[in-house]
């Protein structure tokens, strides 16, 4: 009998996909030296775990790895997709533990196989010498978007709102290859860095959809069914903090797609204009493989 099934003989049903689950598997349990640990999901509609999930997994992970540090940059590369039914494993190596920064090499495996592999730099805060943003564009607030919450992207407990409608899973539907989101939680965690765990967990949401809207005839729709999408590798800076029950904006623009990949570069400002965090993506769009029949499981 599986997992989910020892649950429905126990009376248990699986536990609901909302805020407090999110946390549940994103905030990691020591398990070791440098070995930290993320419970399964039952119940997911689709059993491939997400790209920013695994990324925040690893900066919980290193947040508690050396916690007189804050994460500054986290880079990881997605090579082989983790499933929802199966707890994951992130295994830190310090490199390099100082006083002004830190870097930790972190890897997620699941059932002793690597799932992805990353590097994260960690620091201590200064006063600021100087400072200079880019500043957030200007875009309406979220009480002017409409509630956006298609099935298979609703987190109950996170509100997102996306700017002009832009996600659209019409494939006649064109525009410029952009996605602004705001985006808010029900409530806010205690520990700062699972507010950067929050809000990394959507960093890898925006790209494909965001280099499908130029091309009519294809959209995110498709993913999975028709076309082959996944997210290969993420790169996270991590500038200022966020409040993530206050309402923030992605913004995130693909500058690149061809030769069966896309690049997008993305923002993450708070409703007052602060740049929170910047972030570059770098995913696969290709005609679906099959293999012996199924369709090929990417992240």
């Amino acid at each position: 009998m599986g997992a989910e099934g020892e649950r429905a003989a126990a009376g248990e049903s699986a536990r609901p996909w909302d805020q407090d689950e999110l946390l549940r598997l994103m905030d990691v349990r020591p398990a070791g030296p440098g070995r930290y640990t993320a419970p399964p999901h039952e119940g997911a509609e689709r059993n491939v775990v997400e790209a920013g999930q695994l990324l925040a997994d690893a900066v919980v992970a290193a947040s508690k790895e050396i916690p007189e540090h804050r994460v500054t940059s986290a880079s990881m590369v997605f090579s082989r997709a983790a499933g929802h039914d199966k707890g994951v494993s992130v295994d830190l190596d310090v490199a390099h533990r100082g006083r002004t920064y830190s870097t930790v090499q972190a890897r997620v495996a699941q059932e002793d196989k690597l799932r992805c592999a990353g590097l994260i730099l960690m620091g201590a805060d200064a006063e600021d010498l100087v400072t200079s943003t880019a500043p957030m564009p200007d875009v309406p607030r979220p009480d002017a978007v409409r509630p956006f919450g298609p099935p298979g992207m609703q987190v109950q407990g996170r509100e997102l709102r996306v700017v002009d409608d832009a996600y659209d899973w019409d494939p006649q539907h064109v525009g410029p290859p952009e996605l602004m989101v705001w985006t808010r939680f029900a409530a806010a965690p205690q520990a700062p860095y699972l507010h950067s765990a929050l809000m990394t967990h959507s960093v890898t949401h925006w790209a494909i959809a965001a280099a499908l809207r130029p091309h009519a005839g294809y959209s995110e729709a498709m993913a999975h069914k028709t076309i082959s999408t996944g997210i290969s590798k993420a790169t996270v800076a991590y500038h200022d903090d966020i409040d993530v029950s206050r309402w923030f904006l992605y913004v995130n623009r693909a500058i690149y797609t061809g030769r069966g990949t896309t690049q997008s570069e993305g923002r993450v400002y708070g409703e007052d204009g602060r740049l929170a965090a910047s972030y570059a993506v770098h995913g696969m769009i290709r005609p679906l493989a099959r293999r012996g029949g199924a369709p090929d499981m990417v992240l």
